[in-house]
């Protein structure tokens, strides 16, 4: 079937929006017909590295959208259901039987590799491969393939705008704290940067009774807004005289957690300081090296985490959070800012300029 897709040409080549060719489902593939797609920082950190020899690709792991077809060996999918797409797993590996599929065996072959096992894709352009399987998706199309692991039902009712920024970013922050840190209500909680990934940390904070929750972020319509959800304080990094004092005067002492989405060394090293003893800093932004001072882990005994897409096992935690929000515990609706489809491009300015917290693509 003939369809849209954004597509990459070359590493770091802009999203293009074009005519490709997608194949009907295999027996263990779910046709989903996309009506909204978040855009994630992952999204633009992998288009940016992606290998020439994996072009065109599709990227896009957010979406959300209607079951249009399964395959016969599927069976706890429908044509019409509503579902939230997110990060495909095996389901048979060590990891997947111990419900942590986010650490799943086959992470890269099923979520970043570009294709299917058999080297396909299940894309093409006149007659051409077109890489995507994108975190088993590629939801940046009017439709995409995806398997019953990673399809999520959820109620017709809830707005896809909404559902799509469950399948990474919601998770993620929400996760770290509700499956990872697991904090004791009155404990003090930091998290450092409000975009999609922190404030979704720091809606579950205040869920998770934490008091006081504070958020660290430059920008200033974003700590508003952390303070419009629930923190206690929104302090400027750029701005603070000395922001581990300014935090440890805040908890007390020191918080007893950090949620850090930034992955920048120079702002750990702020974030171990600003811990109590026996602290926890979970780390969840896209980085590559950072240095740290292990005499001050050692000596504060303090518990480094890294943690993917939350620890959540999808089918569990996404109706989770939508039971929060349905219960006006979880406003997710106050982060999303949503595009048309063909203005990708919007989207993407949007997100690098601070202007958009959660991009979210719309399908007419």
């Amino acid at each position: 079937m003939r369809i849209r897709a954004a597509l990459t040409e070359t590493p770091g080549g802009p999203f293009v929006v074009q005519d490709v060719d997608l194949e009907t489902p295999r027996p263990d593939e779910v046709l989903v017909r996309m009506t909204a797609a978040g855009l994630c920082h992952t999204d633009l950190g992998m288009q940016a590295t992606w290998p020439a020899r994996r072009t065109p690709m599709v990227f896009g792991h957010e979406g959300a959208g209607v079951v249009e077809a399964v395959g016969v060996q599927v069976g706890g999918l429908a044509p019409g259901d509503h579902v939230c797409l997110t990060f495909d797993s095996c389901g048979s590996c060590a990891q997947c039987a111990a419900g942590q599929p986010a650490y799943c065996h086959s992470q890269h072959a099923l979520n970043t590799s570009g294709r299917r096992g058999d080297g396909s894709t299940g894309l093409s352009r006149d007659g051409a491969p077109v890489y995507g399987r994108f975190f088993g998706q590629s939801s940046f199309a009017t439709y995409a393939l995806a398997h019953e692991r990673n399809t999520v039902k959820v109620p017709a009712d809830l707005a896809a705008v909404l559902a799509a920024p469950l399948g990474c970013g919601v998770q993620t922050g929400a996760g770290t704290v509700f499956n990872r840190l697991r904090p004791e209500p009155g404990s003090a909680l930091v998290v450092i940067g409000a975009g999609g990934v922190g404030l979704s940390a720091l809606m579950a904070a205040v869920v998770a009774g934490c008091d006081p929750v504070i958020v660290v972020e430059p920008v200033a319509s974003r700590r508003a807004l952390a303070l419009e959800l629930g923190a206690k304080a929104a302090l400027d990094p750029n701005g603070a005289d000395d922001l581990v004092s300014a935090v440890r005067d805040l908890t007390g002492g020191g918080a007893h957690h950090v949620v850090d989405t930034t992955s920048r060394s120079e702002v750990l090293r702020q974030a171990v300081a600003a811990l109590r003893p026996r602290g926890d800093l979970a780390l969840v932004g896209i980085g590559d090296t950072i240095s740290l001072d292990v005499m001050a882990l050692l000596t504060k005994g303090i518990r480094l985490h890294g943690v993917i897409e939350g620890d959540a096992e999808p089918a569990r935690f996404i109706p989770e959070l939508v039971g929060l929000h349905q219960r006006g515990r979880f406003p997710l609706d106050r982060i999303v800012t949503t595009f048309p489809f063909e203005k990708i491009g919007d989207a993407v300015a949007g997100m690098r300029d601070g202007t958009a917290i959660k991009p979210v693509l719309t399908f007419d």
